[in-house]
């Protein structure tokens, strides 16, 4: 049982918060926080985003978990962010652990650290937290005093590099399995806690929708490869299965967003209107691991912006998914809910929309009520070969019809986001982005018969991820791939009169290696990742904080006398009997099928939408006891009453 002391650290903390940059990011009171009697709940969650105040307020997963477990009459979920170096050097000097921003008590006080990456450029920054929090770093070194450290998010599809740092991980959905969680503690709690950690562990595990890293074993070949990962245990599953939430519309969440005290990455009420996506991107992973595809109800996504927009004030509404334009309903969506609010200053927003699923009335729609912002469309690859390696469909002359028309109708400007270092890819294939960059520009001025017109090229570099069929790939080394961006950089430039209303934005290779160690490492890793953070790593995932040379340094140091390497885990290809870290890690996706899709992209074979195509035998729906949810549902929104 934790028994650690729970005061408030706030007079500790409040004299310090003079002397750092933006101490408004540290004291909570935000609107629509929840700040619940300590003793009145028999389970205490403590939530973090590892990154900043600014970046990890807005995460929608962190925002849902906070209401869902607060809603609870026995429990209570309060929130904790990374604290920036320089209060971090003044709380360890004046004795002041990890906190809390809702009530600022100590982190360490509370019964669970649930920690939500979305990338895995953020483990340092959990490092930092368990510290300062006074938890010991390695999990097999912590007792009944200590909250169960818990991983979810993306990255908790693989997290064998943090395994030694966590107790637990859960893959998927969280809003159901947090309540799954909170049972378990609750109950053991009751009981006097008999046996302690290790049996609330066990009790967690054997529900099968936990995963416990130290209850399995993994032994590895002369060569560095895994020979298996097996339980060492009774009451375990040899494999832990993700969570799906399968009727969203019964989970509205967040009901009451936060509004953030400082400014922050989104200023902005978000609705996620689908979850899941089956386009069948090859590279990504939020669609694979999300599937099956699950819409909210046209009323279930009205409901939520109004209720959404009382609570917050806020004047932008942004409807989120992995691909929102290809929500059944989205036409009568978007205009229905633009009539709603056409006498207010409310304005929608979608994130970048598909070229295929993208058209004008849509597009007008969506700037009615509000500032007719650039148009952001992900083609991904260069050239027409390569997007049918990822399986992302869309031809040259889709992408210049569809700016045309865009042009044509007032739009200035769009951003047109690629990777580079994908599968197969060549230097050719990269150049090809600057010819479409450069016929943009033209189509553009001939719709409009201005030379005002803008292109924004944006190209982060690829990382293979687990749980997609380019988890067998080999990842481009950062020579390749700065090399490539130079290249492109000088045919951008090649003709002036295109290339100066041409922007180019983008990431060199080096984080990129360094994600992909992290994305498809084992639990040897670890080592690496602890040795980066005392070497005084944080915040990986901002340029200005990352270093490379630390990474690398660190690696060699590590897998020194070792059979691995930083190659033996990014730029070497993977083959078909290899056992891959996460393998006794499901996300109902068949092994085998995605190794038939790699096959596939490698002979530019395209892979349709299950949506709208019979079953093509993934595995997720009968693994996981799910099916696709699609509408039309064929119901209409009403007018808003009218407000005196």
């Amino acid at each position: 049982m934790n028994t650690a002391n729970a005061d408030s650290l706030f007079e500790r903390l409040e004299p310090l918060l003079m002397r750092v940059s933006k101490p408004i990011q540290y004291v909570g009171g935000e609107l629509n926080a929840r700040l619940k009697d300590w003793d009145s709940a028999s389970v205490r969650w403590a939530l973090m985003y590892p990154d900043a105040y600014e970046v990890g307020l807005p995460n929608q997963g962190i925002q849902i978990l906070y209401e869902v477990i607060n809603e609870r009459a026995d429990a209570l979920a309060e929130r904790t962010y990374a604290v920036w170096p320089d209060l971090e050097k003044l709380l360890r000097e004046n004795d002041v652990p990890q906190f809390t921003v809702d009530s600022h008590r100590p982190v360490g006080a509370f019964d669970v650290l649930g920690i939500s990456f979305s990338t895995e450029l953020g483990y340092t920054n959990m490092l930092t937290a368990l510290d300062l929090a006074g938890i010991p770093l390695h999990a097999a070194d912590r007792d009944d005093s200590h909250p169960i450290v818990l991983a979810g998010g993306h990255a908790a599809f693989n997290p064998e590099p943090i395994a030694d740092f966590i107790d637990a991980a859960v893959l998927g959905d969280g809003e159901q399995v947090v309540g799954a969680i909170t049972d378990v503690l609750a109950a053991h709690k009751a009981e006097g806690s008999p046996g302690g950690r290790e049996e609330l562990l066990t009790r967690l595990a054997e529900t099968g929708g936990v995963y416990i890293p130290r209850f399995y074993d993994v032994s590895y070949r002369p060569d560095g490869q895994i020979v298996s990962v097996v339980p060492n245990r009774d009451r375990v599953p040899a494999r832990v299965s993700k969570h799906t939430v399968m009727d969203l519309d019964e989970w509205p969440y967040p009901k009451t967003p936060l509004v953030p005290m400082a400014e922050s990455v989104h200023e902005r009420m978000s609705v996620e209107i689908f979850r899941g996506c089956t386009r069948g991107c090859r590279f990504c992973q939020a669609g694979m691991i999300t599937r099956p595809v699950r819409e909210r109800s046209i009323e279930g996504i009205g409901k939520m912006v109004e209720a959404g927009l009382a609570a917050t004030g806020f004047e932008e509404v942004g409807l989120l998914s992995l691909s929102s334009a290809d929500h059944s309903e989205i036409a009568p969506l978007s205009k229905q809910l633009a009539d709603r609010y056409e006498e207010s200053r409310v304005s929608l927003s979608l994130p970048s929309t598909r070229v295929d699923a993208f058209n004008i009335d849509l597009a007008n729609e969506f700037s009615r009520n509000g500032r007719r912002s650039g148009l952001t469309f992900a083609p991904e690859g260069g050239s027409e070969r390569l997007r049918r390696v990822i399986n992302k469909m869309v031809s040259h002359e889709d992408l210049i019809n569809t700016v045309t028309a865009a042009y044509s109708q007032g739009w200035r400007q769009v951003k047109l986001y690629f990777m580079c270092g994908l599968p197969t890819e060549t230097d050719e294939d990269v150049l090809e982005i600057a010819t479409m960059a450069q016929d943009v520009i033209r189509a553009g001025r001939t719709a409009t018969g201005s030379r005002d017109i803008r292109a924004t090229v944006s190209i982060g570099g690829f990382v293979p991820k687990p749980h997609t069929p380019f988890q067998w790939a080999a990842q481009a080394s950062p020579e390749v791939v700065d090399s490539r961006l130079r290249k492109l950089r000088a045919a951008i430039n090649a003709d002036r009169s295109l290339g100066r209303n041409i922007g180019m934005r983008y990431h060199d290779g080096e984080p990129s290696l360094i994600e992909g160690l992290l994305s498809r490492g084992d639990r040897r890793v670890g080592a690496v990742i602890e040795q980066v953070w005392r070497d005084g790593g944080r915040f990986d995932g901002w340029s200005e904080h990352f270093s490379f040379a630390r990474w690398i340094t660190a690696a060699e140091a590590v897998f020194a006398g070792q059979s691995v390497d930083v190659h033996f885990f990014t730029t070497r290809e993977r083959d078909a009997d290899e056992v891959l870290p996460w393998d006794h890690l499901d996300s109902g996706l068949d092994k085998q099928w995605l190794w038939d899709d790699w096959q596939d992209a490698l002979t530019g074979y395209e892979q349709d939408d299950c949506r709208w195509t019979p079953c093509f035998d993934c595995g997720v729906c009968p693994t996981m006891g799910t099916d696709i949810q699609v509408g039309p549902t064929g119901k209409t929104l009403l007018p808003l009453a009218t407000k005196r």
